[in-house]
């Protein structure tokens, strides 16, 4: 009997405690909505909450209870001026109430109205034929389902984040995900045919109609809304076939995935692994056409991937430095100041303009200017199998063709050419990455010459003026000339820096025209120094994004004149993933000044000569430093339109950015020379112990570089310099040394000591050894190529089997009494 009571009473309590505990729960979240309901927006509206980003939510649903939650209802931001009507995510508590108003800013994943905001006092209304409004105060309707007469039953907002309007039978009558705007939510179908579309900016909701990403049959994609348009991203679908269900993308739990062919949830066509979800997660497409997935943490909303990119390809976005800019390695800057000018100073990642503009009236004095190792971000192309000069006709012969971009792998006469209407961003080609070879040809509009027929009229009143005026001053002209000769040397003196400015403006490429008050202000007033030398200092300074740079800035007169222009004709074109790359220059009145790209880990000089056995370099570090400035010579003495040899090669010339990858810099000895030419004449330059014997000649070719850069492998290899003085005479110059440790079969006794570590890669080393012995060859005819060195170095061919080992040459390389040294900067820090 006590065991029927005590049953009797478990019963009792467990009925007592649905009926008070349950409903009271149950009304804690508020996800749905009968017919005949409306709601105003106004302070007085319940659950409304402000947040420190000036942000304001005023729920009307709300799903779920305690974590992040899905809600709908009144958002703002900024001045709270105008209201979209919007599905978020906020943060609630165990009651459903909206909390962490300091970190869980509302997540804006869907809304009705953001190209037709409403303001305060604006209401919403599920009438009581099923259509659901928003007017704005006055009336006026902003938005609506136009579901009236569907038999609409309720409202109702999922546990996914789907506002749904439901018939009597709960099916779906009206449905948010089927209208989507700039995001997606996991378990949300992206389906063929729609297509997400991004706001301005997080305050401007209006639709920015120039990026979308779609869906279709044949796949997804990522494209510029020009006409054609223009895509930056595709995932295809090989071998479509027929089925009931349209492709979709969604977002599933460790991936984005695109359905086509399948009929299983678990087996996508294509599909991109994605950090699994350990919270919300939701994916944007922002205005700069990346679809950026974010997760809520404990740090608040974290983005965790980048739905279309790669790392190291961030600047395949069409806007990423606006119309005709050049991105490379997230620095933007115009093609040519010729041609082209910065629409903003301050802000380059706008893009550039043209200076004279395009028309199809004046086409005969269009012209195409040639911007190698540059490339686009769009994947198409409109003639396949095709060389560089064919392409070329196609857009000349094409008014509407802006560029023609060429690409092509191992064979350049069969390329893909695609001819842009419009030119978004361009691309410096980083071919490592890459896989091809690409050269953009941009159109431009050349000034138009006066006809001939106007110009002999002219010519000849001006003849007849000059007679008149010569018999009239006959007696007076030697005086006139003799102030004329005085005036124009006196001008020519007085205009010698502006002559010099103009000439810097029609360098091509060059980037950046930098006042000096500008560089004083971006230094902190030459305030933290990094380096001196010979010619200047250089310093730190930044950017107003933050950018650090280095500043060289040059004193003097005569040769640092010539530096400095031999420096920006030589860099200020192009670009090369191991070339320092010159950021812009100033040339205002007396002052020249040159601006790179910060190198955080300095010039190589310190980590050989001045390393201590912790900072010692490795050998795979060794060899990737050499190998980097042997791309880089390859690039100024093959690829580049005019052939550069830069003179003046030497650990202190490379620099080592964050991860130490190796760029040359100091361009201020180099020569320019036409690629039909073998050789120049010129007078000696250089630093002693890195100069070629035929320097005693002063016929120099690029084989003088070769030698410098096999002294530079020679000293990375053995950890010393060329010439140390500190070394007892018969081991004070590392080339002769190396040649008789080679007669004594005994290469590997000159190897850095201090590393453990270099002592394991004896086969390597001594490989190594041999392709400088093979770069320092007397006869310069006998030593090989840079391109040749770099395939050698990657294990494309072998090194010449008959390596001469007798290199040395003491009247050039070893003796600083032969030279008269142009004082190069000898600096520990980025220049």
């Amino acid at each position: 009997m006590g065991f029927s009571w005590t049953r009797s009473f478990l019963l009792c309590f467990l009925v007592l405690l649905h009926y008070v505990y349950f409903p009271n729960a149950e009304t804690f979240d508020y996800p749905t909505a009968n017919l005949s309901t409306s709601w105003t927006n106004s302070p007085s509206l319940p659950h409304s909450v402000n947040f420190t980003d000036r942000s304001m939510v005023r729920a009307i649903l709300l799903r779920g209870t305690f974590g992040p939650r899905f809600a709908c209802g009144f958002f703002c931001n900024g001045t709270c001026d105008s209201y979209l009507f919007a599905i978020f995510i906020v943060q609630t508590n165990s009651v459903s109430y909206i909390t962490s108003p300091a970190i869980g800013f509302p997540q804006v994943v869907w809304s009705a109205n953001r190209n037709n905001p409403v303001g305060i006092n604006s209401t919403l209304q599920l009438t009581s034929d099923g259509d659901f409004i928003l007017k704005d105060a006055d009336g006026t309707v902003a938005w609506s389902t136009n579901t009236s007469g569907k038999s609409v039953a309720g409202l109702n907002l999922t546990d996914m984040g789907n506002l749904v309007l439901f018939d009597h039978n709960n099916a779906t009558v009206w449905q948010s995900f089927d209208h989507p705007t700039d995001s997606l939510v996991p378990g949300q179908k992206l389906v063929a045919g729609k297509k997400l579309v991004p706001s301005i900016s997080l305050t401007n909701w209006t639709q920015l109609n120039l990026l979308s990403f779609s869906v279709t049959d044949e796949g997804s994609f990522a494209s510029v809304e020009s006409s054609p348009p223009q895509l930056y991203y595709e995932s295809r679908v090989n071998d479509r076939t027929t089925n009931r269900e349209p492709t979709y993308v969604t977002l599933q739990n460790g991936s984005f995935a695109l359905f086509s062919n399948s009929s299983k949830a678990s087996e996508p066509d294509t599909f991109k692994p994605i950090p699994k979800a350990s919270s919300v997660q939701y994916a944007r497409f922002g205005p700069d056409g990346h679809l950026r997935l974010y997760e809520w943490t404990t740090d608040g909303w974290t983005q965790v991937d980048d739905l279309l990119s790669s790392p190291g390809y961030e600047c395949f976005y069409p806007t990423v430095c606006g119309n005709y800019g050049i991105c490379s390695n997230g620095q933007c800057s115009c093609p040519t100041t010729t041609y082209f000018k910065q629409i903003n100073d301050r802000r380059p990642d706008i893009g550039c303009s043209e200076i004279t503009p395009l028309s199809c009236q004046a086409s005969p004095n269009h012209s195409l200017i040639e911007f190698r190792d540059t490339t686009y971000f769009s994947v198409s192309s409109d003639l396949q199998n095709v060389d560089l000069e064919k392409c070329k006709e196609a857009c000349s012969k094409n008014c509407s063709c802006k560029a023609a971009i060429f690409r092509y792998g191992s064979d350049s006469a069969k390329g893909s050419c695609y001819l842009p209407n419009q030119v978004f961003s361009l691309i410096n080609n980083d071919k490592e990455r890459t896989h091809y070879n690409s050269t953009v040809f941009l159109k431009v509009q050349n000034a138009p010459s006066p006809p001939a027929e106007a110009i002999a009229p002219q010519q000849k009143r001006k003849s007849r003026s000059t007679v008149i005026l010569w018999s009239s001053l006959g007696t007076v002209s030697g005086l006139f000339l003799v102030i004329g000769i005085i005036v124009l040397l006196v001008w020519k003196k007085r205009n010698a820096d502006i002559d010099e400015e103009d000439y810097l403006d029609q360098v091509p490429g060059m980037p950046t025209r930098f006042s000096y008050e500008n560089l004083k202000a971006l230094t902190d007033n030459f305030s933290k120094i990094l380096g001196e030398g010979g010619f200047g200092s250089v310093f730190e300074g930044t950017l107003i994004d933050g950018t650090k740079i280095a500043v060289k800035r040059l004193n003097g007169v005569g040769q640092i004149k010539k530096s400095f222009l031999a420096e920006v004709e030589s860099i200020g074109s192009i670009h090369h993933v191991n070339l320092v790359r010159l950021l812009g220059f100033c040339a205002d009145k007396s002052h020249r000044l040159l601006v790179y790209e910060f190198m955080s880990n300095g010039s190589l000089e310190k980590w050989i000569f001045h390393q201590t056995h912790e900072s010692a370099l490795s050998w795979q570090q060794r060899k990737k430093i050499i190998l980097d400035i042997a791309k880089g010579l390859t690039y100024l003495h093959e690829d580049c339109t005019q052939k550069i040899i830069h003179l003046d090669i030497k650990p202190q010339n490379i620099l080592l950015d964050n991860k130490f990858n190796a760029k040359i810099s100091d361009f201020g000895l180099s020569k320019l020379i036409d690629r039909d030419q073998s050789k120049v004449v010129t007078t000696m330059r250089g630093t002693p112990g890195y100069l070629a014997p035929e320097w005693l000649s002063s016929v120099i070719t690029e084989k003088a570089d070769v030698y410098s850069f096999g002294v530079v492998v020679l000293e990375l290899v053995c950890g010393r310099r060329n010439v140390d003085h500190s070394q007892p005479e018969e081991q004070m110059y590392l080339i002769s040394l190396f040649e008789k440790k080679a007669e004594e079969d005994l290469l590997f006794d000159l190897v850095y000591n201090c590393s453990e570590e270099m002592q394991l890669h004896k086969a390597e080393i001594l490989k190594m050894m041999k392709v400088a012995a093979w770069c320092l060859q007397k006869d310069h005819a006998m030593r090989p190529s840079m391109s040749m060195v770099v395939k050698v170095l990657e294990g494309v061919r072998e090194v010449e089997p008959n390596v001469d080992y007798n290199i040395s040459n003491s009247s050039i390389s070893t003796s600083s009494t032969q030279v008269t040294e142009l004082l190069p900067f000898l600096l520990s820090g980025p220049r």
